[in-house]
């Protein structure tokens, strides 16, 4: 088994809610642990912990201890470990019983000795995804950048935004990618043709005219498993295992991907009742949390998304709430931006060496 320096995996007690993202994003394992001064392991805080947290409204100054104390959902309240000397066989089992991809291996005192992660022990295991990236808008509002190209295929560092999201969709392990395009289509086909060059296996569902973003859906048929779907104008680090992890946890239909937003009033807001005045908050700042552009949906819901016209997502999610599927969303705490104008266009240049500096 490989030897991992543990400390990139690790938080104090005391830590706050930024440090726990922060970990978890070095790391890339979807969880942290958090030990005392001599590494004794309190506890794990899982991605799942992580994002229901979000969701209950805690911000990065939250304290780790607020946020092991309300372990609200989760599915195990204790951390799954292992013997410092256990092999990869019954870590494996484990890992499996479990449903995780991480496991630390502690000694007779409690001491986290190695961590084991399913990566290293099946470098092999990919989860059961394929994506769908929707690249067939127009661009009008990055205009006249899209005059030539559509705009997936702006170049950010010197590679096409479509190219940084279909490596990105590798490196979770998704090797085989539908392409929804319109606007320029050929352009898109003739630089990625199969994906072969890019380690994936890509195939084209070009529209006539346009589909929407859920249009797309209504020409994929015989699928078991989720698909991922992804706008062609997104940049971002989100982790899709642990959206999937998400996805299956919440046994939802449809799990869309949702981004913390917030809104500055720059007055002071007057609460009332009818005339009366109960109150006032000074520039006040609404939370709320916006649609990200990425989601991921089981086959099921494919029936509800309109058969003649144009479909977009907010469309599908409404017929699939009325219907009473379940419908959950997944805060992303993972770099994300939506390249929609030509000013993100410009911010964008700057999106991945900012990624490597950090």
């Amino acid at each position: 088994m490989i030897d991992t320096d543990i400390s990139g995996y690790c938080v104090r007690r005391g830590s706050l809610l930024r440090d726990v993202i922060e970990c978890m994003n070095n790391n890339g394992c979807g969880a942290a642990l958090v030990v005392d001064k001599s590494f004794h392991l309190l506890d794990v805080l899982t991605d799942g912990d992580l994002r229901r947290a979000m969701l209950a409204g805690k911000g990065p100054e939250t304290s780790v201890d607020e946020l092991r104390d309300r372990r609200v959902g989760s599915p195990y309240p204790r951390p799954v470990t292992a013997p410092a000397d256990a092999d990869k066989g019954t870590i494996l089992r484990l890992m499996k019983a479990r449903t995780v991809r991480f496991v630390p291996l502690v000694d007779g005192r409690g001491r986290v000795r190695r961590v084991a992660l399913l990566d290293d022990l099946r470098p092999d295991e990919r989860p059961p995804l394929r994506a769908l990236v929707m690249a067939g808008g127009f661009g009008r509002r990055m205009s006249p950048l899209t005059k030539k190209l559509p705009k997936p295929m702006l170049p950010v560092e010197g590679k096409p935004v479509l190219e940084h999201i279909l490596r990105g969709l590798r490196a979770a392990g998704i090797r085989r990618v539908s392409l929804a395009t319109h606007y320029k289509a050929g352009v898109i086909s003739r630089h990625f043709r199969d994906g072969r060059k890019l380690g994936i296996r890509i195939d084209y569902l070009e529209e006539n005219s346009p589909r929407g973003t859920a249009g797309a859906l209504r020409r994929l048929t015989g699928r078991k498993d989720p698909l991922l779907v992804i706008n062609g104008d997104i940049l971002t680090r989100v982790d899709f295992r642990a959206m999937l992890d998400f996805h299956r946890e919440n046994k939802a239909e449809m799990t869309v991907g949702v981004r913390a937003y917030d809104v500055r009033i720059p007055f002071g807001v007057v609460e009332s009742s009818g005339a009366r005045v109960t109150g006032i908050s000074e520039k006040p700042v609404l939370k709320h949390f916006i649609n990200a552009g990425i989601y991921l949906i089981n086959p099921g819901a494919f029936r509800f998304v309109r058969k003649e016209g144009s479909s977009d997502m907010p469309d599908l999610i409404a017929r699939l709430v009325a219907k009473g599927r379940r419908v959950v969303r997944f805060p992303i705490h993972e770099s994300w931006m939506d390249m929609g104008t030509r000013e993100d266009y410009v911010r964008a240049q700057g999106f991945f060496g900012q990624e490597r500096k950090k």
